[in-house]
């Protein structure tokens, strides 16, 4: 009607489940080796192995795959607690998830180490920084996450990082083309996560506006991809 603005198209974003398995898990030299790990199990060096690298790098990918194989349980570093130990290693495997400083019950991690010993079960642990860059406060804790194996991921190289946004956007079912893919990865930050928010904004802004993802739409909302 005159005098009135039409009501803007509404953007209903559903989730999008992401498939975490092997044969769909995108290899690069930015994951070799932890992915070789993963792939060599139970001949690991350690029973119990750490995954570092950033937000995005696959490290929950790739737990997710060794705790298909092995029958390994799951659980976030930050929900351990000292009750949930015994449990959590029944099937002689498991997953300690995330583990950040400061958010963790350190004696029950602790326990949940020995008791693993004890048990010869295998544990994998995933966490954003090394622990020599961790803020410890339990001493024979501090020594011991600082005595394991650890497999480092990089941030992607632009091959990777490519094929990244082609899944993510496969994920969701969202045509794009090209341009658009060689656009993003010259311009977004070099990780998985900077690629999934990517194509997320630009599936909800193509369906808010009812266009189609062109280099142009990805133009446009540049300064909100980048953060700049």
């Amino acid at each position: 009607m005159a005098g009135h603005d039409l009501p803007r198209q509404l953007a209903f974003m559903l989730p999008h489940a992401e498939s975490l398995t092997r044969d769909n898990f995108l290899g690069g030299p930015a994951n070799a080796v932890a992915l070789a790990l993963i792939d060599a199990w139970p001949e690991w060096p350690s029973r119990t192995m750490m995954l570092v690298g950033p937000e995005g790098s696959g490290k929950s990918h790739l737990a997710a795959i060794w705790a298909d194989v092995s029958g390994a349980r799951s659980t976030a570093a930050h929900a351990l607690g000292a009750a949930d130990v015994p449990d959590a290693l029944t099937t002689g495997a498991l997953v300690v998830e995330d583990l950040r400083p400061g958010e963790v019950d350190e004696r029950a991690l602790f326990h949940l180490l020995n008791l693993a010993r004890e048990q010869a079960a295998h544990v994998l642990m995933t966490a954003r920084l090394a622990p020599s860059s961790m803020d410890v406060e339990l001493r024979d804790l501090r020594s011991r996450l600082r005595a394991l194996p650890m497999v480092s991921l990089s941030p992607p190289d632009d091959q990777l990082l490519r094929a990244l946004i082609v899944k993510f956007s496969a994920d969701r079912q969202l045509a794009i083309d090209e341009a658009v893919v060689s656009y993003l990865v010259s311009r977004i930050e070099r990780s998985s996560a900077a690629a999934r928010r990517a194509i997320e904004l630009l599936d909800s802004e193509a369906l808010r506006q009812g266009r189609p993802v062109t280099r142009a739409l990805a133009a446009e909302l540049l300064s909100t991809l980048t953060g700049r």
